[in-house]
């Protein structure tokens, strides 16, 4: 009769530890969470950037733009920036719910306003 082979696995399956396969798939999800987690510290930085912005405007600047008033900007993007501070997840739907509204503030009412003050 044979000897056992201890190498040998039932069924055929498994990977041994010097295979590699545990550290390649570390390695992904490190990659994995190292991109969400810049992707989703540049969105607070987005957001934070139109929020600090909408405050340092003045509420007059706002009307002559004809753009939303200062109050409706600063608690839409204020409630961005909370939801983004109390959920950290860049896909969940507040927080893309308020980048595209820092997005619009920023690409829209901002080089309006801009240009109304020569700031």
């Amino acid at each position: 009769m044979r000897a056992l082979d201890r190498s040998v696995r039932p069924f055929g399956g498994g990977f041994s530890a010097s295979s590699g396969y545990p550290s390649r798939v570390f390695t992904l999800f490190q990659l994995q969470s190292t991109f969400l987690t810049l992707i989703t510290l540049a969105l607070f930085v987005l957001q934070a950037w139109a929020f600090i912005d909408a405050v340092s405007r003045r509420p007059e600047v706002f009307v002559a733009a004809d753009k939303l008033t200062k109050p409706a900007w600063l608690m839409i993007l204020g409630l961005a920036l909370v939801a983004h501070m109390l959920i950290w997840n860049p896909i969940s739907l507040l927080n893309l719910v308020g980048t595209v509204a820092a997005i619009v503030y920023i690409v829209d009412a901002r080089p309006v306003m801009r240009s109304l003050t020569r700031r």
